[in-house]
């Protein structure tokens, strides 16, 4: 299949481009970035010299292809998505724009009004897990955000087995410097980020939209930067309507993971990575889960660990375009990750 990538010289673009290019069902023909047009891919991403001829060409310039891959920045694709659309192939949008199914959430959470709110019923959530039908048959797939797909994914077995008080679920996300993307201003500069451990969002983080759409409880989301480049942890605390055991969250994640080809449960007894850890998943698909039982406050505290710039972005959309177009789900995305790193 022929795909494009917009918005092709940032982080983002360069993860979609490393799959891609090595993807053995995908040609890709084009690769627009206004900043960066007329100059080599390797330009914007150097890990990629030599990989592809390919030159970023100006927005305005894209052609219809097969399937369409949008990482623009939030905002941007609201007015460019429809065109593209219209144009016959599949579109993949790895912005917020198309995430939110309630148009009255953005003007809350993203400080605008949505300008389409008739094609936000049209656009498919991108997280497998939940949606993996629905993605089949998509011709618009919102692929998720980072600290969004981690938390749901540690979330939700718990809500769909019944266990949690859906008014009182805490959420502390962590996250690397490479999830504000290339132009992060002032914040993102090396003096200001090293040694970091910042509460950047105590409260009022967009993702908690995306997390309350998909797992319909109340969410206290709070998002910190730490010192690394890539990786999200995200720490729920579920309060339980009941005492619950150690063995009723071990069946209760293995129904809802067991034959998942991306997520994987880890809880260990020993061993220095006992419970999921974003450090080993760097470059990879997966999603770590893991749990722990508090007895004392009747809480659970779900775990969950990817890269956010995979599983969290590019390896998401390319997770849904295998879906979509009918190839095997793992197509192109077998990488394991590396340890030690």
């Amino acid at each position: 299949m022929k795909v494009a990538i917009v918005g092709g010289s940032g982080y983002v673009g360069g993860e979609l481009l490393r799959l891609l290019l090595r993807h053995p069902e995908a040609e890709v023909v084009q690769v627009t970035s206004d900043s960066m047009a007329g100059k080599s891919i390797g330009r914007a991403h150097p890990n990629l010299r030599k990989v592809s001829p390919l030159l970023f060409s100006p927005h305005a310039s894209l052609q219809p292809t097969d399937a369409t891959f949008v990482a623009t920045p939030h905002g941007e694709s609201m007015g460019r998505l429809p065109e593209i659309a219209a144009s016959g192939g599949l579109v993949f949008d790895l912005s917020a724009d198309f995430r939110l199914r309630d148009p009255d959430q953005y003007p809350r959470y993203y400080g605008r009004s949505h300008p389409r709110p008739d094609l936000l019923a049209s656009a498919v959530y991108g997280l497998p897990e939940v949606h993996r039908e629905a993605i089949r048959t998509a011709a618009m797939v919102a692929v998720p955000g980072c600290i969004a797909t981690a938390a749901i994914l540690a979330l939700r077995p718990l809500v769909q087995a019944g266990l949690v008080d859906p008014a009182h679920v805490v959420v502390d996300a962590k996250s690397g410097s490479s999830a504000s993307g290339r132009d992060t201003g002032p914040a993102g500069r090396h003096a200001e980020r090293s040694g970091v451990m910042r509460a950047y969002a105590p409260a009022g983080h967009r993702h908690t939209a995306e997390i309350e759409q998909e797992t319909d409880v109340q969410v206290a989301l709070s998002c910190h930067g730490v010192e690394a480049v890539r990786g999200v942890l995200a720490t729920v605390h579920a309060y339980t309507v009941r005492p619950v055991e150690e063995k009723e969250l071990w069946r209760t994640y293995r129904a809802a993971y067991g034959s998942e080809p991306f997520v994987r449960i880890v809880h260990e007894s020993e061993g220095v990575y006992r419970e999921p850890e974003p450090k080993i998943l760097a470059g990879s698909n997966f999603c770590d889960v893991g749990f722990a039982v508090d007895p004392h406050t009747q809480r659970v505290v779900a775990l969950a660990a990817l890269d956010n710039l995979m599983k969290g972005a590019a390896g998401a959309a390319v997770q849904c375009f295998n879906l979509r177009a009918g190839f095997p789900e793992t197509t192109g995305l077998e990488f394991l990750g590396l340890h030690p790193i």
